[in-house]
């Protein structure tokens, strides 16, 4: 999968986890602070990832600011694939 392929793949997923589309302009946005995101959502996110590019995230791996926006959350995956 090409770089642009795997960002506009995870940029659907957190739109429709989030339900927003603000994901694909606001990418440097804090998803929880401005309630895209929270705890819940956050397992289902991983769960897609794990499905959707087979990288394992454990919620105990990261911190929350380490995937707290959209682009840090492409960068896990990236390092991961």
């Amino acid at each position: 999968m090409e770089n642009n392929e795997l960002e506009a793949a995870i940029l659907d997923l957190l739109a429709d986890i989030a339900a927003d589309d603000v994901v694909y302009d606001e990418r440097d946005i804090d998803l929880f602070e401005a309630g895209l995101l929270d705890s819940m959502a956050a397992i289902e996110l991983l769960i897609a990832l794990e499905c959707t590019f087979s990288v394992i995230i454990a919620p105990t791996e990261v911190e929350r600011e380490e995937m707290n926006t959209v682009n840090k959350i492409i960068a896990q995956v990236k390092a991961r694939m």
